[in-house]
């Protein structure tokens, strides 16, 4: 079992900067794909960013691409996703989760790939 829990959402200004953490505890992260997913209210959940158990791989939408940074620091066992040029569309709770483990050089977009889920931060950004 993974427990994961975010941090870091917040109120920020268009063209603004966030930084989101996601710790993870219960066992170790090493061999875990991890991604970021999104959503804002009345819409459905979007993938955002996916990184390999290594942080070699990453995978963004493009919606982000070009903005948004996703990294790992599997010694502190912990997720991030630096989010800059924000925009009110980036508007949304964002949730990381974490996949079984099984070393995935490619990590999974698909949120169903992922078995454990953090809570979710809000994320506002003001026009």
């Amino acid at each position: 079992q993974v427990q994961l829990v975010e941090s870091g959402g917040g109120l920020v200004q268009a063209g603004g900067s966030l930084s989101l953490s996601c710790a993870a505890s219960g066992r170790t992260i090493i061999g875990v794909a991890m991604g970021w997913f999104r959503q804002a209210p009345g819409k459905e959940r979007e993938f955002v960013a996916a990184i390999s158990w290594s942080g070699t791989n990453t995978y963004y939408a493009d919606s982000v691409k070009g903005r948004f940074t996703i990294s790992r620091d599997n010694a502190k066992n912990t997720l991030y996703l630096q989010m800059n040029s924000l925009k009110p569309g980036d508007a949304a709770v964002y949730s990381c989760a974490a996949d079984q483990g099984g070393f995935r050089v490619n990590p999974p977009s698909r949120a169903y790939d992922y078995n454990y889920w953090g809570q979710g931060t809000q994320v506002s950004v003001s026009s």
